[in-house]
């Protein structure tokens, strides 16, 4: 087995493919069919094209109009709908209206109008959004709705491209998309994928350390690369559904689970509900871990899932973009 690596641009950040095949047709076929199927679903997830799936979703809200959805849609939706329900709308993909506000307070440096977040609150609430199991059919229900899948639509494409890799008979890969990556086997020799948990950004926050994983997946929530400072305060590109305003509390949540679509919407409800809930809910949900560093004052502060350490390695070094072992 030889170890082939590829990268495209993808859903708006880099998608990488580490994976093991017996020679390179065969490594190109596989990874070109993964990468095929990232675009193909964020044709149906994208808010930036007026005629995907979700954007035509959001364009008849509050009409009575009832739409049947693709299996993609409905799987990811509903997924949504129950961490909305576990966590009381710290995770919320009604959060559109919110998040459009703040796209454009970081074009223009200028945080939104109270006024105008009052307005997009109307439009914002998990239970405006109707689905209907049986006919696997979605209504939104109040005008001006707009969902916004950031929080889970890459960790679902990262899940499928692991599969359509799998599918073309690759055992050993990594698929990795920002902040968000899974694993199947672990390379050929290797005790696992080495993989980078990184640390937060500030002076005196714990070095990084090194998770070994295998069919796992693991994802990174915080303000690392996107965020807006205004008068010295540090406003996150993650909103909080509650309050429409971007997350203030500087820290780096990572969480390894089962599959990606789960890490990538815990990392980012567990964001939203802070330290103290966060933790419980990862430790409510089973066959997950996670870490939670943040520095609200001076301090430093580092917050675990009892079992989290028992993914890590104590120290070393990575040959390849926070990644060793392949």
């Amino acid at each position: 087995m030889r170890r082939f690596e590829f990268s495209r641009p993808e859903m708006g950040v880099p998608f990488r493919m580490v994976l093991y095949a017996a020679d390179q047709a065969t490594a190109e076929a596989a990874a070109a069919a993964a990468f095929g199927r990232v675009r193909e679903l964020n044709d149906l997830f994208t808010d930036y094209d007026s005629d995907s799936e979700l954007s035509r979703l959001s364009q008849d809200s509050g009409r009575g109009s009832v739409a049947k959805v693709s299996a993609e849609m409905w799987d990811v939706l509903s997924r949504a709908q129950v961490l909305a329900e576990r966590t009381d709308g710290a995770f919320d993909v009604t959060v559109g209206p919110y998040v459009n506000l703040w796209r454009k307070a970081r074009r223009d440096r200028a945080l939104p109008a109270a006024e105008r977040l009052e307005r997009a609150s109307a439009a914002v609430g998990h239970r405006k959004l109707k689905l209907d199991r049986r006919a696997q059919t979605v209504e939104l229900l109040v005008p001006e709705m707009r969902l916004d899948l950031g929080g889970i639509a890459k960790g679902y494409a990262i899940d499928a491209a692991l599969k359509v890799l799998g599918a073309r008979g690759i055992r050993s890969a990594l698929v990795t998309g920002g902040g968000d990556l899974a694993v199947s086997m672990a390379p050929p020799g290797k005790p696992g994928w080495r993989i980078e948990v990184a640390p937060l950004d500030v002076a005196g926050a714990p070095p990084a350390r090194f998770a070994l994983l295998e069919y796992e997946a693991l994802a990174t929530s915080g303000d690392l690369f996107q965020r807006l400072e205004i008068d010295g305060r540090r406003y996150s590109h993650i909103v909080d559904p509650r309050t429409g305003v971007g997350l203030t509390d500087h820290s780096l949540v990572t969480v390894i689970a089962r599959d990606c679509t789960t890490a990538d919407s815990l990392a980012t409800a567990v964001s939203v509900l802070g330290p103290a809930a966060g933790l419980r809910l990862l430790e409510r949900t089973r066959g997950v871990e996670g870490q939670i560093v943040r520095k609200p004052a001076e301090a430093i502060e580092v917050i675990e899932t009892r079992a989290f350490r028992h993914h890590l390695e104590d120290h070393g070094d990575t040959d390849g973009g926070g990644l060793a072992g392949e």
